[in-house]
C-alpha cells in the first residue's frame, strides 16, 4: 500500500506539458535519424540493433510492471521523461522502438529517416503546443496540435518529397495521431509516413 501510494504521487507529478519529455523525444529521433544517414547501415544491421533494443526495453517493462519497487524506481528516475499512462502500461519508448523496428522491417530503406524524423519533431511539437494552448478537442488531441503537426511534419519531409507528397503524408500521420485508438502513436505516427511515402512516391 505504502508503495502504491508513494507511486500514485510520482505518476501525478508527471502531468502536464512534460518539456522535458518532449525534448528527449525529439533528441532520440534526431539520433537515430542522423546516426542511420552518416553510418548508412544495412536492413539486416538496423533489425539486429533495433530488435536488440525493443527486447531490453520489453524485459524492462514487463519486470517494472510486475514488480512495484522497481515501478517505482522507474518513475522516480525518469520522472520528466516518464508519462501518467505508463505506470500500467508498456513505455512509449518501446513502441517509439518497436515502430522504427517495424518500418525498418517493412519499408524501403529510404524513407526509414523521414519517417523516424517526423515522429522525432512533429508528435513532440503538437502534443506540447495542444497541451498549452489548444481549445478546440479533435479525436484524442486538439485542431491547434493537428495544424501544428501537419506544418512540421511538412517540412521536414519536403527534405525528401515533393510539397504535396510531403504534405498529404504528414496530413496522413496527423490524423493517424488523434485518432481515437488505443494504438500508441510512436507506433502508429513512423508507420504511416512510411506507408505515405512508399505509396505517394517520396523519399
Amino acid at each position: 500500500m505504502e508503495k502504491q501510494t508513494e507511486l500514485d504521487g510520482l505518476v501525478e507529478s508527471t502531468r502536464g506539458p512534460q518539456i522535458w519529455r518532449r525534448l528527449f523525444h525529439g533528441a532520440v529521433g534526431v539520433s537515430v535519424g542522423l546516426g542511420v544517414s552518416l553510418l548508412g547501415p544495412t536492413r539486416q544491421e538496423l533489425l539486429v540493433a533495433l530488435a536488440v533494443a525493443l527486447v531490453g526495453g520489453l524485459a524492462a517493462d514487463l519486470l517494472r510492471l510486475r514488480y512495484p519497487d522497481l515501478n517505482v524506481l522507474f518513475f522516480r528516475t525518469f520522472r520528466t521523461l516518464a508519462s501518467p499512462r505508463e505506470a500500467r502500461a508498456i513505455a512509449s519508448s518501446t513502441w517509439y522502438v518497436l515502430g522504427l523496428l517495424l518500418v525498418a522491417a517493412l519499408f524501403p530503406l529510404e524513407v526509414f529517416v523521414p519517417a523516424v524524423l517526423v515522429l522525432a519533431l512533429a508528435d513532440p511539437a503538437a502534443s506540447y503546443i495542444g497541451r498549452r494552448w489548444g481549445k478546440r478537442r479533435l479525436g484524442t488531441g486538439s485542431a491547434e496540435g493537428l495544424v501544428v503537426f501537419v506544418i512540421v511534419g511538412a517540412a521536414v519531409l519536403l527534405v525528401w518529397a515533393p510539397p504535396t507528397t510531403a504534405l498529404l503524408a504528414a496530413l496522413a500521420a496527423g490524423l493517424v495521431e488523434v485518432a481515437p485508438w488505443k494504438l500508441d502513436d510512436n507506433l502508429t505516427i513512423p508507420l504511416t509516413v512510411a506507408a505515405a511515402l512508399t505509396l505517394l512516391g517520396g523519399a
